[in-house]
């Protein structure tokens, strides 16, 4: 509320002062708190961070002699991250005079495709897992969920361990892109590992023969 000083004359012609009130009236004010709430609580929503899960390896010791794991090479996969979000892959070890790369992409029928097929078995028992828990059959936490379906990874012994390493001239957004596929397809075992000369000369003999493919269909 606020004072206004109003003034009037008086009868000997002197001009006297005459206090009024001024009121505000807050009422549209209301409407404008509203309205700057739901829009903070909304952008407050929307602005949540997102977290990407990523299990580490325990850090080994300087002087600590660690047998490497021996992996069977019918559940070795391994992919390569190529240009133009193009993805490569072939199982057990390469042999540069054998193995011939396959090429696919991150549609729904590539890459996931190709894990979904090494991967059936476990994918099945977690889907069968968390529709069980959708519909009541089992009375589970969320928290207790995820512990669940991480022991179900962690107990899998058929399932594909997968290799992922990048060409020199793939995109860090393909990097994102496996992450979400290994975590869509539920593969227990992944690691990143730098590409070597012999997959990096697989890489340029496949980008070779689809430029000739190309060229050979254009004619």
């Amino acid at each position: 509320m606020a004072d206004i000083q109003v003034q009037e004359k008086s009868r000997g012609g002197k001009k006297k002062p005459k206090k009024g009130d001024a009121r505000v009236d807050m009422t549209p004010m209301v409407d404008l708190m509203s309205l700057l709430i739901t829009f903070f609580m909304l952008t407050a929503a929307f602005s949540k961070p997102k977290v990407m899960e990523i299990v580490l390896p325990e850090k080994i010791k300087k002087d600590e002699k660690v047998e490497p794991p021996k992996i069977a090479d019918s559940r070795t996969l391994n992919i390569i991250l190529g240009p133009e979000d193009k993805v490569y892959w072939y199982p057990g070890k390469a042999d540069p005079d054998v193995t011939i790369l396959q090429e696919t992409d991150f549609s729904a029928e590539g890459i996931r495709q190709v894990l979904l097929d090494r991967n059936r078995a476990l994918f099945r028992k977690i889907d069968q897992f968390e529709k069980d828990v959708i519909a009541g059959k089992i009375d589970i936490r969320q928290d207790s969920m995820r512990a669940a379906i991480s022991q179900l990874k962690k107990d899998d012994d058929t399932g594909p361990i997968v290799l992922i390493k990048a060409y020199k001239t793939s995109k860090y957004k393909n990097f994102v892109d496996i992450i979400d596929e290994m975590s869509i397809v539920g593969i227990a075992r992944y690691i990143f590992t730098d590409i070597d000369w012999v997959e990096e000369k697989l890489v340029v003999d496949a980008i070779n023969r689809a430029t000739a493919t190309s060229s050979g269909s254009a004619q």
